[in-house]
């Protein structure tokens, strides 16, 4: 039965492993794992949820043959006269210092991960972002336009009658103005909050980072491929908290630099300049790929 009940759980775990979907860049139906990841980070985040999924597979298991063991060795009627043992100095021994050295194993990578996701490396570019009820304002501090103001701009959730595309807008996530990173680059992200606590989240980045009002806090990713992804505000913000998606656009450094330079003039004009840039590159990848 103890030899079933493993088998049981080694099936289980690497069933739940696989229920991300793969190249996904949202949220999929019936998904119940992480998201594929998208940086380092979040890599190694996948790999510490594995790792601790393991540690509780076995303790689940031991326990629960225990739990057998004492119930088919020491009921009533296969063990009528019960001992009257109350102390055994080896097992008290051992059932400290096990979860000891189990809390040692889990937070010596766990404290790697924890220095790696706070500590901002060299950054290639800074992006402030502030959260409003109930959308997000974005602003590139190091891109100037021509009023010698940074470019910034407000991400509004699109309403459904406004998803021109539903199969490439999704419902709930997409937004009017995608923030546009390029691929490859160290971002550091600066987060705020205009009136209360939001929290700016991106599952696939591995980032999650409260928007304090009054107060800046840090983070970074950087992105391995290029894709749309999304998140979402994952503090209970108010009302429309669930409306404050956050629609990430991860592009070459041509396209980028391509819609930076027509940003500092128009922003709108920027975005179909950008789209027109992704469709011929999307159709030169296609063709060479044929």
């Amino acid at each position: 039965m103890a030899r079933g009940l493993a088998v049981m759980a080694v099936l289980a775990v690497a069933f739940i492993s696989t229920l991300g979907v793969a190249g996904a860049t949202q949220p999929q139906p019936w998904q119940v794992y992480l998201q594929p990841a998208n940086t380092d980070v979040h890599e190694h985040i996948h790999w510490f949820a594995d790792f601790t999924m393991w540690i509780m597979a076995v303790i689940t298991l031991f326990v629960l043959g225990l739990l057998i063991y004492v119930m088919v060795k020491f009921n009533a009627k296969a063990n009528p006269t019960p001992s009257k043992t109350s102390h055994n100095t080896l097992i008290e021994v051992i059932w400290t210092v096990a979860p000891i050295m189990i809390l040692v194993m889990i937070a010596i990578p766990s404290f790697r991960l924890l220095y790696e996701e706070m500590v901002v490396p060299p950054a290639d570019m800074t992006i402030k972002v502030t959260g409003y009820q109930w959308y997000w304002g974005y602003e590139y501090p190091d891109l100037v336009d021509a009023k010698q103001k940074p470019v910034s701009f407000d991400s509004i959730m699109l309403a459904d009658e406004d998803r021109k595309d539903p199969a490439k807008q999704p419902r709930l996530l997409s937004v009017d103005n995608n923030l546009i990173v390029p691929v490859g680059k160290i971002v550091r992200v600066q987060v705020t909050g205009a009136d209360v606590i939001h929290s700016w989240a991106m599952p696939s980045f591995g980032v999650k980072m409260d928007a304090n009002p009054g107060r800046l806090n840090e983070t970074w990713f950087k992105a391995r491929n290029v894709g749309m992804y999304y998140g979402q505000c994952s503090e209970l913000c108010g009302r429309d908290h669930a409306f404050m998606p956050i629609a990430i656009q991860v592009v070459t450094d041509e396209q980028y630099k391509a819609w930076s330079e027509a940003a500092k003039t128009d922003l709108k004009n920027a975005g179909k300049v950008l789209a027109e840039m992704v469709e011929r590159d999307g159709k030169k990848t296609n063709v060479a790929a044929n």
